[in-house]
C-alpha cells in the first residue's frame, strides 16, 4: 500500500527509463510532496480488456499492479504485497474493550457514534486532503488492528488549522442555540478519515481497470459544511493528464461506472454493499461501504464537484459565521422535508449557495465575492492538481457587519419569504448579488434558479413543480414569522433529537 504520511518518507520511484509518464515532471516544483501521489500512474487509456474481464467475471486475467516498497520514518521498510490487494476489513477491536464514544457505529443507527478507524497519524480538523495519493493509510488485512500510537501530525498550510480558528462569541439565547447544534453535529476527524480509508481503498481496486483514474473525495465531506451524517461524495476522473479526459454523461460516462458498479458487486460484493447504477443527469453510482458504515455517491469526470468544493471551503474558512449557520439550516431544511434534489426540492448544494448569497447581499456584506476578488485562485480552466492550492493565499474577510447568529438566522428566513424576486431573479454567488434571470431553456419555467458558480448551470432544476416550490416558501416565511416573534430555534427544529440523529 503507502505510507501514512510523507512524514514517513517517501517511497522510491522506478529509474528514469522506468517511467512512462511525464506527470510528476510537469508538476511546478513548489507543490508540497504530501501532495504528489505515490503511485506510478501507468499511461494507457482504459484498459477495455480488463473490463471486458470484469463484465465476463473473469477477474483472474486482470494484471496486479506492482507497488514500490515503502520506508517507514524509522528508515525500516514497509512490507507490500504484489498481488492485488482485495477491499479487506479491519478486524474489529472487541467492543467491551473500547470507549463507548469510539464503538463503530450500527447500520440503521440513529445514532452517529464514532467509527474505529486508522489513527496512527492523527489528523486536524478539516485538514485531511483528499487527492489521490496525498496520505495513504496501510494495507487492509483481516487481522490488522489499528496502532494508536500517535506520530507528528501532517503539516501544511492550505486550510485555517481549525484549533485556531475561533467560534463567533453568542450573547443571546438563539446564537448559542446555532452554536451548540453546530459543535454537536459538525463532521468530525474520524468521520473524514473513514471516508478517506475508503476512497483510497477504491482507487487502487479502480485503477486495476482504468490504470490513469483517480479517485476524489469532494462535496460536503471535504468543503468545510460537513455533518456527522453527511454522506461521501466522490468523484471518479478517468484521465486528467494534459487535459481532462472528456466523458458523454449520458453513454460514455455511464458505461463506466456499470463497470465500477460490476466490480463492486462482484470482487468487493464482501465489503461493499447494495451498488446501484442511477441514470440520473450526472450518473452516479450508490453504494455503501461495511467497512466505514458510510453511503456513497461514485460519478465520473463530474469535474466542477471538485472546483466547487474548494471554492466553497474558502468561503467556509474566510468568516467564522459562515459554517454554523449554512449547518443549522442544512438541519432546518432536513427536518421540513425540503431537502432532498431527488424528490423535487432544495440539495444541500443550493441550500448552501443560498446561504453564500444571502450574506454577500447584505447591505453590510458579510461575505464577497471570491471569483471576482481572486480570479486566479478560481479559474474554471484550472488544471485539478493545482485546484486544492487556490485557498491557500486568501486571507480572511473582515466585515464591518457585527450581526450576531441569532440575527442572522432571522435575516435568512426573511430574505427569502420577503425579499428575494424568486419569478425574476437568480442567486449568484459568482457575482455576489441577485441577477436577471437567464433566458435559456434550463432557466426557462424553473421556480428557483441558483446558479453555479463554475458552470454556470441551475443546481435548484429539481424545483420543477409549483406544489413543491410552494412548500419550500411556505417554510421560509413560517420560520421567519415563529423565529421573529419567539427567538428560540426549538421552535423551528428540535434540537434534542437532531443533535441525537446528528
Amino acid at each position: 500500500m503507502f505510507p501514512n504520511s510523507s512524514n514517513l518518507g517517501r517511497p522510491p520511484f522506478p529509474p528514469k527509463h522506468q517511467q512512462e509518464n511525464n506527470f510528476f515532471k510537469k508538476l511546478p516544483l513548489n507543490i508540497p510532496p504530501t501532495l504528489l501521489s505515490h503511485q506510478p500512474i501507468i499511461d494507457a487509456q482504459f484498459n477495455f480488456q480488463n473490463a471486458a474481464a470484469l463484465l465476463s467475471g473473469n477477474l483472474a486475467t486482470i494484471p496486479a499492479v506492482t507497488l514500490p516498497s515503502m520506508i517507514s520514518g524509522n528508515g525500516s521498510p514497509v512490507c507490500t504485497s504484489d498481488a492485488p490487494t482485495p477491499f479487506r476489513g479491519r478486524k474489529r477491536l472487541s467492543e467491551q474493550s473500547l470507549p463507548h464514544d469510539v464503538k463503530r457505529q450500527r447500520f440503521n443507527s440513529h445514532r452517529s457514534e464514532t467509527a474505529v478507524v486508522n489513527q496512527a497519524v492523527p489528523l486536524p480538523e478539516e485538514r485531511r486532503y483528499s487527492f489521490p495519493g496525498s496520505i495513504q493509510p496501510p494495507l487492509f488485512r483481516a487481522d490488522y488492528i489499528p496502532d494508536l500510537t500517535p506520530l507528528h501530525p501532517v503539516q501544511d498550510t492550505l486550510f485555517p488549522d481549525p484549533v485556531k480558528t475561533t467560534l463567533p462569541v453568542a450573547k443571546d439565547k438563539l446564537s448559542q442555540q446555532v452554536l451548540e447544534l453546530f459543535q454537536a453535529c459538525q463532521q468530525q476527524t474520524c468521520d473524514l478519515n473513514r471516508k478517506e480509508l475508503c476512497r483510497t481503498e477504491l482507487q487502487r481496486e479502480i485503477q486495476l481497470i482504468f490504470p490513469q483514474s483517480r479517485l476524489f473525495l469532494v462535496g460536503s465531506s471535504l468543503n468545510g459544511f460537513g455533518t456527522r451524517s453527511s454522506d461521501g461524495d466522490l468523484c471518479l476522473v478517468i484521465k486528467e493528464e494534459p487535459v481532462v479526459f472528456q466523458v458523454n454523461q449520458k453513454t460514455e460516462a455511464r458505461h463506466i461506472l456499470s463497470l465500477v458498479q460490476k466490480l463492486f458487486s462482484t470482487k468487493l460484493s464482501s465489503y461493499i454493499e447494495r451498488p446501484q447504477l442511477i441514470r440520473a443527469k450526472v450518473p452516479i453510482v450508490k453504494f455503501r461501504d461495511k467497512v466505514s458504515c458510510v453511503e456513497f455517491d461514485l460519478n465520473v469526470n463530474n469535474i466542477v464537484g471538485i472546483r466547487n468544493t474548494f471554492l466553497l471551503r474558502t468561503y467556509a474558512y474566510i468568516e467564522n459565521r459562515v459554517r454554523p449557520l449554512v449547518l443549522v439550516i442544512k438541519k432546518w431544511a432536513s427536518f421540513h422535508d425540503i431537502n432532498d434534489a431527488s424528490r423535487g426540492t432544495l440539495s444541500s448544494y443550493s441550500l448552501v449557495l443560498m446561504v453564500l448569497h444571502y450574506l454577500q447581499t447584505l447591505p453590510e456584506p458579510i461575505l464577497p465575492s471570491l471569483q471576482k476578488n481572486y480570479p486566479e485562485s478560481f479559474d474554471p480552466a484550472m488544471q485539478l492538481h493545482l485546484v486544492h492550492r487556490a485557498p491557500c493565499t486568501i486571507p480572511p474577510y473582515l466585515s464591518k457587519n457585527g450581526s450576531s447568529l441569532g440575527d442572522l438566522l432571522i435575516g435568512f428566513f426573511k430574505y427569502y419569504a420577503t425579499e428575494f424576486d424568486w419569478s425574476h431573479q437568480m442567486i449568484s454567488v459568482r457575482e455576489a448579488k441577485a441577477i436577471p434571470r437567464p433566458d435559456g431553456i434550463e432557466w426557462r419555467n424553473k421556480f428557483i434558479c441558483v446558479e453555479e458558480p463554475f458552470d454556470r448551470t441551475n443546481t435548484a432544476r429539481a424545483v420543477h413543480e409549483k406544489q413543491k416550490f410552494d412548500i419550500i416558501k411556505g417554510e421560509f416565511l413560517k420560520s421567519w414569522q415563529v423565529l421573529r416573534d419567539k427567538k428560540d430555534l426549538n421552535r423551528i427544529l428540535p434540537l434534542r433529537s437532531t443533535i441525537l440523529k446528528r
